[in-house]
């Protein structure tokens, strides 16, 4: 039997969020004498000091400072179960959040998505489409269920997913397509180069900068691949999303004497998969059988 329950180490963990005893009673709406006791109970039964008092101030002692580092733990644990419980009783939830990065292959997610809907017909399907870390941002900051996006995220699920072609192109009529010759990476530096910005709040991530001489960062793939063709510059773009350009001729491959293609690694994540409805492993399962098509079409191109 625990000598301590949730309630005494939540008013413990109030007391060192608000401050001081008063402060918590305000914050939490209860006595002072209620967070008192759950305090005094948590020191009896452990034989330990919590808290030491400086004129005004509140302050942890050592075993204090260790045993919130437990607490927080403990009461996340418990937040957890709790959520677990709640989206067990609710059944199918009414709701999925999915931030995906702009590189993975639409047509593939459309599929997936259509999938979902067909299964659950009244599930509001929330899609944020963004660019290199903004998925993972998205998900720290539980704006989103599932993550799909090129970096992992530590203390959360993440899976290796599909690996995306970038390839280097420029409008056919572009300079860069008047000679015969390869080009050379520095040869490159001296034309305006098509970069895309991060869109993760305080990020400052171009994808795949040359430290071209001029360049124009704009905020979605799309844009930058309509610029490509009409003539504006270069980049290496994710071939799912220009293979139609690549076919008629609206964009045509540099003659790079090295680095045409490069690749980047798309990762599956998500916080807690207990935490998932039957919606959101639905929308996994079907992801994961695109991917592995995906995947086996390469090889067989290969």
């Amino acid at each position: 039997m625990l000598k301590i329950t949730l309630e005494q180490w939540r008013m413990f963990k109030a007391v060192v969020d608000f401050g001081g005893f008063n402060q918590a009673s305000a914050g939490v709406h209860k006595s002072q004498s209620s967070i008192h006791n759950a305090v005094q109970k948590i020191e009896h039964a452990l034989d330990v000091k919590l808290f030491r008092i400086e004129g005004r101030k509140t302050l942890l002692t050592e075993a204090g400072k260790l045993m919130l580092r437990r607490v927080d733990s403990l009461l996340d644990e418990a937040a957890r179960v709790e959520a677990v419980g709640i989206t067990l009783a609710e059944g199918v939830e009414s709701r999925l959040r999915i931030a995906v990065d702009e590189i993975f292959p639409q047509h593939l997610l459309y599929k997936v998505l259509d999938k979902v809907s067909g299964e659950f017909p009244l599930l509001h399907i929330e899609l944020i489409e963004s660019v290199l870390s903004g998925s993972t941002e998205l998900l720290e900051n539980a704006e989103v269920d599932i993550a799909i996006s090129p970096f992992p995220v530590s203390g959360m699920f993440s899976e290796e997913l599909c690996d995306i072609e970038f390839l280097g192109v420029a409008s056919p009529d572009h300079l860069l397509h008047s000679s015969e010759k390869t080009i050379s990476f520095e040869q490159l530096k001296s034309h305006r180069q098509i970069v895309v910005r991060d869109s993760a709040h305080g990020k400052n991530h171009d994808q795949g900068w040359l430290d071209a001489e001029q360049r124009w960062t704009v905020s979605h793939m799309k844009t930058s691949i309509e610029m490509i063709k009409s003539g504006f510059g270069f980049a290496w773009l994710p071939v799912p999303l220009i293979e139609h350009e690549l076919l008629t001729g609206k964009l045509k491959p540099l003659t790079l004497n090295n680095g045409l293609k490069r690749t980047a690694k798309l990762h599956l994540l998500f916080d807690d998969g207990d935490l998932l409805g039957p919606a959101a492993r639905t929308f996994l399962g079907e992801l994961r059988y695109q991917c592995m098509y995906l995947a086996t079409s390469d090889e067989t191109l290969k």
